[in-house]
Formats: C-alpha cells, structure tokens, sequence
C-alpha cells in the first residue's frame, strides 16, 4: 500500500484499522535500513551486544560528561557505541548528557542493560549566558530534570530554542540534581576565562547559593591544550576553597581515536568553517573521547582525587531507567469520592441505561464488578476518568467519537459510553483488553467532526506487556524523546496511507513497568483544539 492507493479490499481496509497482523510482512514490503531516519527505517530492532573485549582496569573511573550523536553536530558516536567503550575500558559507570533533552537514553538504557553497565542521567543544559551540566541523582531527579526540558521546549515556541528559566530551575532541583561545572561554555569556566578566578569564584558561590555546596562538583578536564594546566590548578584551587569535591571528566564527543576524524569534520561543520580555519579550535591530541582509569590517573596525577571522586559520584548517582514510570495527574472527582468511587457510580448508572436492573441482567453487572476490581487494582480509574470525559466532550458537541479496538471487550467502557458494544451478550473477553498479567489496557478512541468534514484523529492507550513490547519499536526516533507521542497498535488511514504510532516517553518505553497514559496532541484542526478543550475537566486537559 502506498502513499497514493488504500488498501485492495474493505477486508484489509478492517484489517489495518484493528492493528491486525496481515499475511505479508510488512518489513517484506517496505524493507528499512534499520537506522532512526523517518523516510528509511520502519523499525529499529532490540539491542544486541556482541563479543566485547575488556581491558580490566584497576583503577575505577567513571565517566560523567559525555554527548552522542543525538546532541547534534556535536557528538560523533551513538549512544550504544559509548556503553560499549565504556565496558571495554573497565569504567564503573557512564553518563549520557547530550544538550537539552533525553533522546537518546532508550538506546543508551538498553546497550548498559545488556552489556551490565552503571548508567548515569543528565543534559547539559543551554542557558541564556551558558551552559549548566545537571547529573539525575535517582529517579525523582530524571523526573524533574525532563519536567523542565520539557517546559524550556514549550516556553521557546519554536524547534531548538529553548528558554530556562534559572530560578525555576533552582527550585525544581530539590536536592536530586547533580550540578556540574561543566565545560568551556559553563558559568564557572567562562567567567574564568573573561574575568578570572575572581570572577569564577562569584560564579561558583552562586551556584552554591542556588544548589547546595554538597550539590555542586567542580568538573576538570584535559585535553592536551596549553591551558589544561593552569585551568585545572584554578578550577581545584577554587573546590578547595569552598570545600566542594572535585572530579575528572574526558567531557567526551565520541567513544574512542577511531572517531576523531568524524568529530572535528562535525565540529568544522557545527562552526559553519572549513577543517583548515576551524583547526586552531579543534583539541590536538586525541581530543574529547572516552578514557580508562588508568590514563585519566596518568593524565590526573596531580588530582588522584579527582579520578576516585568521579567514580564515587557514578556509583551514587547510577540507577536503571527501568524504574520510571510516568503517571498521570490525578482527576478531579466531586468531593466524598476517589477516583475509583466516581468511577464505580458513573459506571453503575450508565449499566442501569444500558443494561437495566441488576436482577435483569444478573452476568452483566458480575463482569462489571470484575472489571472493576481490575481496575482498581491496576491503578488505572483515572484513565478510563479521562477518556470518559474525552468522549462526553464530544458526544455533546457534535462530534463523532467511537471507542474502537479491544476496549469493545470492556462492560465497564460500553456502559459510561466509551463503546457501544455490549460485550456480555456477544461474550468477549474483558482480559484481552485489560488484565493484571500485562502491564496495561489497549483502547483508542477515534474522533471527527461529520459536519466540518475533518479527518478523524486518535488517541491511543498503552500497551507494554513482552508479547507487543517488539511494536513500539517501530519509531525509536521518537520513543527516544522526552516528550510523549501515541502508542502501540494505533493505526490511522489517512488519504489512503497507513502510518503506525508507536512511540511513548523514554522513561516509560524503558520502564517496562504499568504506567499510564499520555495523549498526543491533536492536529491544529481538530475541534478539540479548536475549541480550547473547552467543557472538558482541568484534569483531562492537564493529562493531553
């Protein structure tokens, strides 16, 4: 099926809508290089390691400072090529810090989890004035870190400009960030270099000030320039000062020499200059890439503090993004009810429509209250709150809404009237939708406008259980984002094309845990954003 032409037969046209696998593959008919570019890869597959060689090495180390391919024209390797470095090298961990966002760490997440190796999560974020290097201490840390990644995306209005806001930041950190000197183009650094360490030490107080003294590590790094020496004796001689600890960094751009060449052609091409005019610029030994203990010691020999203060930060700092998982807000229910109390009554009074009197259908309101203890178990009234909400919004402004896919199995959606399938007299079975052995329900509901005549738009809810983790693998470009798309087995016709969302937020594609719905936006025409959301809750409003 192309851009041009829909499905052969009405048969195919169902088949495609439910998310039914066809006959063919479709990786045989549309054949992808494996790669993240949207107009060649259909899918990128699971990680696998092969034979890595490890040099042992007996001084621990690890690396906090370094950016993949994903901080753009700025990193020469991608995020599996580093964890693979960083094993053979004997490092006790690895940060991944690419520029104001979290692209790569589902990459990054799945290479350290195969190959056994500490990760550590941060971005080096782009101030008005500088740079600031945040290291995530635990989970609490990466969520509030993407929280405000994400709000400094919103604020810039347009694609890679993005507005912080400092004090925001400083009360967002609450003690889990990890703030770091940073590079050239961080606060302590460029005042250092404009002002000297008179002006560095102003510099460093306020981030004191701002984070914490046991919060902020003055960062070193050497690259075989003239001034490494010097910098470095200001930079300790400022930690001692204000009794901070000190670390060692390769700030690494690529993982090993073998990608120098690629690194400063990205570099001359980053600075819009030829490699001959960007040559005064480009580091001449080695450059930025991943080091062992051993030469960040030989290259640190008058800091040994520095190279065992960076792995002790690693270790304390390290944790599996497997264990974030996003919720949603919680909705507002009227007061003397909780989320699964208001559930239960809308519920019930929908079924007194739909199904009459209990002792009418005794086998209808039993699957009800099974459905809802399953409910209720997995957390999840506050979804099915949200999407109830969604679909009386439209049922009362004209707009065609119809819940679709295997949520026509729930009795509890067809009777607050998500569907409008009665799955008791056509006897379907309510755990292909939802049940405790898998990690959430699988729904859409599908909206348009019959009036204006606009395409219809959808939102899907996750569905993360091991037998369809392979579908959200689809698009790791996105999966890899902070920000939040749609999900597994959503599947839209459009003008006779058939596109396939699969893409969550990278804490919960990696989580592999229950978590709960985020919708994605809908397109600029449709009604709900045309209409502000008005009549919809606060809560749904916060959950889209």
């Amino acid at each position: 099926m192309g851009w041009g032409n829909g499905p052969p037969t009405w048969s195919e046209m169902e088949r495609v809508l439910s998310g039914r696998p066809g006959r063919v593959s479709p990786e045989s008919l549309y054949p992808g290089d494996g790669g993240d570019s949207p107009a060649w890869s259909r899918k990128r597959g699971e990680y696998r390691a092969g034979r890595q060689e490890r040099t042992g090495s007996t001084v621990p180390y690890a690396e906090l400072h370094a950016h993949s391919a994903f901080s753009f024209l700025d990193g020469a390797s991608p995020p599996e090529e580093l964890v693979e470095e960083a094993v053979r090298l004997g490092l006790e961990a690895i940060a991944l810090t690419d520029h104001d966002g979290f692209y790569g760490v589902v990459r990054f997440a799945e290479a350290a989890k195969e190959l056994n190796m500490r990760t550590v999560f941060g971005s080096e974020l782009t101030l008005d004035d500088a740079h600031l290097l945040v290291l995530a201490r635990g989970q609490e840390g990466y969520r509030r870190l993407s929280r405000e990644i994400a709000a400094a995306h919103l604020a810039g209005g347009e694609k890679g400009k993005l507005r912080y806001d400092l004090d925001r930041l400083t009360d967002a950190a609450g003690g889990h960030w990890q703030i770091l000197t940073g590079c050239r183009k961080g606060h302590v650094r460029r005042a250092l270099a404009d002002g000297g360490p008179d002006a560095a030490a102003a510099r460093l107080r306020e981030l004191i000030d701002r984070f914490g003294a046991d919060r902020v590590t003055v960062e070193l790094t050497h690259h075989g320039i003239a001034e490494d020496g010097e910098r470095n004796a200001d930079l300790a001689e400022l930690a001692q000062r204000h009794g901070l600890r000190v670390i060692a960094s390769t700030a690494a751009h690529f993982a090993g020499p073998p990608r120098r060449r690629l690194a400063m052609a990205m570099a001359a091409v980053r600075a819009r200059q030829s490699l001959d005019d960007a040559a005064g610029h480009l580091a001449p030994a080695g450059g930025a890439h991943l080091r062992s203990g051993e030469e960040m010691a030989h290259l640190f020999a008058a800091y040994p503090e520095a190279v065992r203060g960076a792995a002790d930060l690693g270790l304390e700092c390290a944790f599996d993004l497997r264990l974030i998982a996003p919720q949603l807000p919680p909705f507002d229910v009227p007061d003397g009810h909780t989320e699964a109390s208001w559930l239960r009554q809308l519920t019930m009074d929908g079924a007194r429509r739909r199904y009459g009197a209990p002792a009418d259908r005794p086998e209808a309101y039993r699957q009800i209250e099974h459905e809802l203890d399953i409910i209720t178990a997995l957390n999840f009234p506050g979804y099915f709150l949200v999407v109830h909400d969604i679909v009386s919004f439209c049922k009362n402004n004209d707009i065609l809404c119809q819940g679709r896919g295997s949520a026509a199995n729930s009795a509890v959606c067809y009777a607050i009237g998500i569907t409008n399938v009665d799955p008791v007299r056509n006897k379907l079975l309510f755990e292909r939708f939802l049940s405790p052995e898998r990690d959430g329900p699988r729904t859409s509901t599908s909206t348009s406008n019959p009036i204006a005549g606009r395409r219809p738009s959808s939102t899907s809810t996750p569905s993360t259980a091991a037998s369809t983790r392979r579908r959200w693998r689809t698009s790791s470009r996105t999966a890899e984002s902070p920000r939040c798309g749609t999900w597994p087995g959503h599947w839209v016709s459009r003008r006779g094309s058939r596109t396939r969302g699969a893409n969550r937020s990278a804490a919960g594609v990696a989580s592999g845990r229950r978590s709960a719905p985020t919708f994605r936006p809908p397109s600029s025409n449709w009604p709900l954003r045309s209409r502000g959301f008005r009549g919809t809750s606060a809560s749904t409003r916060a959950a889209w």
